[in-house]
């Protein structure tokens, strides 16, 4: 959401009218809304919110849980009925539960284009992969140049293995894919990994209709000053966190830190969304006492959490096809110029950045030896000072509007 959220910020300074179709909020179903990301939205900027159709009603009354992040992330173990509710999920509604919302684009579509109006492009982002279905039709229909921007991975992300899928659906949804990535003029994709993976689905698929369009930081979001404890070694994590992202033995190894240096307040923070396996996790690495927990907070105070931190954890999820997940906190986390603690697969794209920039250091989940001497080297820096704040970061490379001017030039190409 905020990826095309500041391309809507940038695009009308670039010389780009962007008009934005999205979901009437009160006729859709999220697991959490940030209504302050609302002022990003430029004077004059045309959004119109359309109804829709979807299952997450009858899914929370038949569950009783709230709606499900991607991949049912904070679901855990699921119970007899989410079990039911996966496979329907899984087998009925392909690509996903989002596509009800389809039909209501088009008709919106087809009555601006009844009103007179012109456009030149257009542009859908997902997942939901659905959303791409609606790029495809209105390719087909008007003809116009087609920019499908995939943020994740498709029939390879990481939670289809979840979905208890048939060899039928399988099949379907490898077909949407395929005729998405035919017909798009454009596929943007946020890393070079899933980049490669999406072209190796077809033959055809040549790798000048491909552009990789990282996510990015807005130089906006952090016009407030770094204030670092000086009272603790704080290590804090942004966003939701579940059991796949493996980050176990680096807890053990920082509650072994601890041990080893008493004398450092070592303190450690999750603000958003904690799975309960990380959860026991904390409890069974004894960290429990030192760990705080802050519930999902507008973006505005995460990024005061960060800035009132002396380094940032990121985990990347161990699952299939990992290298090429990209968070966009990743570019906000540099954005904060703390140091960067990544747990994570070695060679991966996130990794990669972070040795560009010398951010930080990633650790393979099980590189116990390698988390024990960072981790160590930390605590001696930090008793020579608290304030372990790195060179301030500029890059037009990774700054939210580089980032619209280089999207402006695909659109115009």
């Amino acid at each position: 959401m905020q990826r095309c959220l500041k391309w809507v910020k940038h695009l009308p300074a670039l010389g780009v009218a962007p008009t934005v179709i999205t979901v009437d909020p009160a006729q859709a179903a999220y697991p959490v809304l940030d209504y302050s990301l609302e002022a990003d939205v430029p004077p004059g900027v045309r959004v119109l919110r359309t109804g829709t159709r979807e299952p997450f009603g009858a899914y929370q009354k038949l569950t009783n849980r709230p709606i499900p992040h991607g991949g049912f992330a904070n679901e855990g173990r699921p119970s007899m009925a989410q079990r039911v509710a996966r496979f329907v999920r899984g087998n009925v509604f392909l690509p996903d539960p989002r596509r009800g919302w389809n039909s209501f684009v088009l008709k919106q579509v087809a009555a601006l284009m009844a009103a007179g109006e012109q456009f030149d492009a257009v542009l859908t982002s997902s997942p939901p992969h659905s959303t791409q279905l609606i790029g495809l039709a209105l390719k087909k229909r008007y003809g116009w140049r087609w920019l499908a921007d995939l943020r994740d991975p498709w029939t390879d992300i990481y939670y289809t293995q979840t979905l208890m899928r048939t060899a039928v659906a399988r099949w379907l949804d490898q077909r949407y894919e395929r005729q998405v990535l035919e017909a798009a003029d454009v596929v943007i994709t946020t890393s070079p990994d899933t980049g490669r993976l999406l072209q190796g689905k077809g033959t055809g698929l040549h790798s000048d209709k491909f552009a990789v369009l990282p996510n990015g930081y807005d130089e906006a979001d952090f016009q407030h000053p770094s204030l670092p404890p000086a009272d603790a070694l704080l290590l804090t994590y942004v966003g939701t966190i579940t059991g796949q992202y493996h980050v176990g033995p680096f807890l053990e190894e920082l509650a072994a830190c601890a041990v080893r240096h008493p004398q450092v307040p070592l303190r450690l923070r999750f603000v958003g969304r904690v799975a309960k396996e990380v959860a026991q996790q904390l409890t069974e690495a004894g960290l429990v006492e030192r760990t705080e927990l802050v519930e999902f907070v507008p973006h505005d105070e995460a990024v005061g959490y960060m800035l009132r931190s002396t380094a940032l954890l990121l985990g990347i999820p161990d699952v299939p096809h990992n290298r090429g997940i990209l968070p966009g906190k990743v570019f906000e986390y540099l954005a904060a110029n703390k140091p960067v603690l990544c747990i994570g697969p070695d060679g991966s794209d996130a990794a990669h950045i972070l040795d560009e920039t010398s951010a930080g250091q990633n650790f393979d989940y099980e590189d116990r030896a390698a988390m024990r001497a960072y981790l160590d080297q930390l605590v001696a820096s930090w008793q020579q000072n608290p304030n372990q704040d790195l060179p301030a970061f500029s890059s037009a490379r990774y700054s939210r509007r580089g980032l619209t001017e280089r999207l402006v030039e695909l659109i115009r190409k």
